[in-house]
């Protein structure tokens, strides 16, 4: 095919292409083909991002990589080989890791996909609460704690650690488990969508130098998931007290109460890009009926 300069600088010629190719029927629904299953592409990397599921994609690419080469230099036995394992690995795969698939698809299912945002920002405050009364109660007290919550990056790896709970979350939960002495008091609580996930967790320590020497294990452990996931962790120190919070690889030491909260604000509760426009709408509305009601 010859390319003609003339066409190319030929109105006419590149109305027709916008006409009859990109602006047809066929040509949109192909581009929104390919937008949904990328985006679907893109949901499966975040349910399996931080589980050990991740480890499964990882050898299903190298085997895939290694069929095609084989493909391509002309290595017929090891392209079969390829063949059988990547067809029968699939169900080998679905027996294996048969509780990661229920556990995503329980996560699909109680995603935001079927929850409006006021229910989210509902949940989140209840959790935010449940935060600042624990947080308050054992600072005073100087009770250690270390309550990491999940957020994007799955922590599946880090949960598979602690013990069990499943339960809803409240202030008086959360200081029963970190009062001294009792037997989930030792280690991180993860909460994962708005619930205590487990109790007891072990997390990774981070091993830089940047961190004060005055910090301890909690602070280390809080720091080390904030290095590999975008966690929330919350920090109370049974030294002083005081209240740390992680996230994104940075720790913010020494929050006072308004600090505390305004980062679990801005941090938790989704942001409502709508609520402003529906609010003016609203109060449009609102001084319309008024204005008309006066006589």
């Amino acid at each position: 095919m010859s390319f003609n300069l003339t066409e190319f600088f030929d109105f006419r010629y590149w109305k027709e292409i916008f006409s009859t190719d990109i602006f047809s029927v066929s040509f949109l629904v192909n581009v929104l083909d390919i937008l949904v299953v990328w985006y679907m592409i893109y949901k499966l990397i975040q349910l399996v991002r931080g589980t050990k599921a991740i480890q499964l994609f990882k050898g299903v690419a190298i085997f895939i990589a290694i069929r095609f080469a084989a493909e391509l230099i002309g290595l017929h036995t090891l392209s079969w080989l390829m063949d059988q394992i990547i067809t029968y690995g699939v169900i080998a795969a679905i027996v294996i890791f048969q509780p990661e698939i229920r556990r995503g698809l329980e996560h699909l299912g109680r995603s935001t996909l079927f929850k409006t945002s006021k229910q989210e920002q509902r949940e989140e405050e209840k959790l935010i609460k449940a935060l600042e009364k624990a947080v308050q109660y054992m600072s005073k007290r100087r009770i250690g704690a270390l309550i990491t919550i999940e957020r994007n990056t799955g922590l599946e790896e880090y949960i598979e650690t602690g013990i069990p709970l499943d339960a809803d979350i409240t202030g008086e939960l959360l200081i029963n488990i970190f009062i001294p002495n009792t037997p989930l008091h030792d280690g991180a609580v993860i909460v994962r969508q708005d619930k205590i996930a487990v109790a007891c967790a072990y997390l990774p320590l981070s091993e830089s130098m940047l961190i004060p020497k005055e910090f301890g294990t909690r602070h280390r452990a809080a720091v080390g998931v904030s290095e590999v996931s975008d966690a929330l962790t919350v920090v109370v120190s049974e030294e002083t007290g005081d209240v740390s919070i992680t996230l994104n690889n940075e720790l913010r030491p020494g929050l006072t109460q308004e600090e505390f909260l305004d980062t679990l604000n801005r941090e938790l509760i989704p942001e409502e890009k709508t609520d402003s426009k529906r609010n003016l709408l609203q109060s449009f509305i609102d001084g319309v009926t008024k204005g008309g009601g006066k006589k």
